[in-house]
């Protein structure tokens, strides 16, 4: 089994790589022979969890493109269509398999991670109770296998129909053998449920000091995750929604969340604290990819976020790219009437709030902390207030930032250059979110006090939000809790969680699949479409004069067609690594 370990990545994961036998007689240096590193398989399961953080905006492990820039809550951002290949994702009709290569690397980072989990399972199996003795070993053995869990999640979340590769096929060396269509999709996830019930079995909860790794919460809210995905059908909308729900896989989403609800996690008292680095790794915190700065950590750079190095305020910091722009449609959803939602009619007009100029329409505090906008504080700082002028490119796609991925401009960047990065962890679970899966599964169980009571405790904690950090803004919001029994049947209720769930979770790169896995997205996407374009924002410039910025125009290129965008084309360069090995998800061949 002895082989090269960097050469081994390329040529079995590659990037279109071709004629990998002409390197075959090269010896290489300064790589690490792979007997001597199976021989250590702590380093090896480390070299796992590094892969958690190993990121960049093309690939970037949160998926903010795939949940977030697909969706109704943000435009892409950036200084134009051209920048980056993330506006097919913007508007969905231009996206093929040779859409520019981001899709790709993102395929091809996953499953080298996925490589480090099959050579760390390795490792422990041939030496873990030699050097680690039986007890670590299987519970390092979990740590891995939630690992790949987690990486093969994402594998599926976007690409669907991915090629099942584990230890064995590793050991067997039948890379090249194994097809992407060798399994369904419920047996993909059923694999991955393997993994995560298998962490669920052996780890413990979190120990104090050990924020970034696994443990038994994490790996239970893992499990619902999955499960409740299962449970409205198979991603496509011809066949998922409403009248295909299991309720028996939204029995085990209640089941796991029961761990979780009467864990050591709870909800932050300060909607705001969530978001600020000193916070991250709080109670709301059931598992998180860890940063740190380099005053933390004694490196050059420190550990940043770098899936969001694009995504901070143009004009605000060092540099600025100006991506990831929260949607008009998102700030109206934030309207209030007499402190609720207003449902039917919230995008009936354009509205935001200007600091200081209370009117009429109250907001829900989480606007403000969620979507940075001109004449309010940039993140809380009244020295860094934002104005028209921090917007990279206005008459495409607007003036609103984002503000939950970024630290206080005060506390300074992690990465000082013409890019800046930031230490600030990305949530994969944090308290509120599991609950609201919880909440979802329990109206489908028609268990509507019981989703209620969390809805509200949620609202509740939006509602103490203000004094805090946004009480520049207390008078412009207004927030109520549902009336007991407001939640009279599951239609009421549907609309109730999935909006808080919109309010709750903007901007933090799930909202496309959360409307895939209800079976909505063609007819949300395709509404936003219509209105979306015709966006606009009107102020006051230097000279007094009224200025009306339309923004949003190239919307009138963008469709959802159902039965295609459900799930992202597997890349070219994969479909013909090897030629025949894999088959194109449906509407792109």
């Amino acid at each position: 089994m002895k082989k090269i370990y960097t050469l081994f990545l390329a040529c079995t994961l590659g990037m279109g790589f071709t004629g990998c036998d002409d390197f075959l007689d090269y010896n290489p240096t300064a790589v690490v022979d792979e007997d001597k590193a199976f021989s250590e398989p702590e380093a090896m399961v480390n070299a796992a969890y590094a892969m958690l953080g190993d990121c960049w905006y093309t690939y970037p492990f949160n998926l903010f493109p795939y949940g977030d820039i697909t969706s109704d809550d943000c435009l892409k951002g950036g200084s134009g269509s051209t920048d980056t290949g993330y506006h097919a994702f913007d508007i969905w009709t231009t996206l093929t398999p040779t859409t520019p290569g981001e899709m790709d690397e993102l395929w091809y980072r996953l499953y080298c991670a996925i490589s480090r989990c099959n050579r760390a399972l390795v490792s422990l199996e041939e030496n873990g109770v030699s050097v680690l003795g039986e007890e670590t070993t299987a519970q390092r053995v979990a740590e891995v296998k939630f690992l790949r869990g987690h990486f093969y999640y994402k594998l599926i979340t976007v690409f669907r129909q991915v090629p099942w590769i584990d230890e064995e096929v590793y050991k067997n060396n039948t890379y090249e053998e194994t097809r992407n269509d060798a399994l369904t999709y419920e047996q993909l996830f059923q694999n991955v449920i393997d993994d995560f019930q298998a962490a669920y079995d052996v780890l413990p909860v979190k120990k104090p000091g050990e924020d970034g790794r696994a443990n038994k919460i994490a790996a239970a809210a893992y499990l619902a995750k999955c499960y409740l995905n299962l449970a409205w059908g198979d991603g496509y909308e011809a066949t998922t929604g409403v009248d295909y729900i299991n309720n028996e896989y939204m029995q085990k989403v209640v089941d796991y969340t029961d761990d979780v609800m009467n864990s050591q996690y709870g909800y932050m008292e300060d909607f705001g604290d969530i978001f600020l680095p000193e916070y991250k790794n709080s109670k709301e915190s059931v598992f998180a990819v860890q940063t740190s700065d380099y005053e933390d950590d004694n490196t050059t750079f420190g550990r940043a976020n770098w899936s969001n190095t694009l995504n901070g305020c143009w004009g605000i910091w060092s540099c600025g790219w100006d991506f990831h722009k929260p949607s008009q449609n998102l700030v109206n959803a934030f309207k209030t009437e007499n402190g609720l939602p207003m449902f039917d009619d919230y995008n009936n007009e354009i509205d935001y709030p200007i600091n200081g100029e209370p009117t009429d329409q109250k907001w829900d505090p989480r606007l403000f902390h969620t979507v940075g906008m001109p004449t309010f504080p940039y993140k809380y700082e009244e020295q860094y207030t934002m104005t028209t002028a921090n917007s990279r490119t206005p008459n495409e796609y607007g003036y609103y930032t984002s503000l939950k991925e970024v630290p206080q401009r005060s506390q300074g960047e992690t990465f000082e250059s013409s890019w800046q990065a930031f230490a600030m962890n990305d949530y994969v679970f944090r308290y509120t979110d599991v609950m609201l899966m919880r909440a979802e599964a329990l109206i489908e169980l028609n268990r509507l006090s019981e989703a209620e009571d969390i809805i509200n405790a949620i609202r509740q904690r939006a509602a103490n939000s203000i004094d805090k950090h946004i009480a520049y803004a207390a008078d412009q919001c207004e927030i109520a809790l549902y009336p007991a029994g407001y939640f009279v049947n599951k239609e009421v209720a549907r609309k109730c969680l999935r909006w808080e769930r919109r309010l709750e979770m903007a901007m933090e790169n799930g909202r496309y699949f959360d409307l895939r896995r209800w079976g909505i997205a063609s007819q949300i996407l395709n509404a936003y479409f219509a209105s979306e374009q015709k966006s606009v924002y009107t102020y006051t410039n230097e000279s007094g004069e009224t200025v009306e910025q339309t923004y949003g125009a190239y919307y009138k290129d963008a469709h959802y067609t159902p039965g295609k965008n459900e799930f992202f084309p597997i890349p070219y360069n994969q479909m013909f690594y090897i030629p025949g090995l894999y088959t194109q998800n449906k509407g792109y061949e």
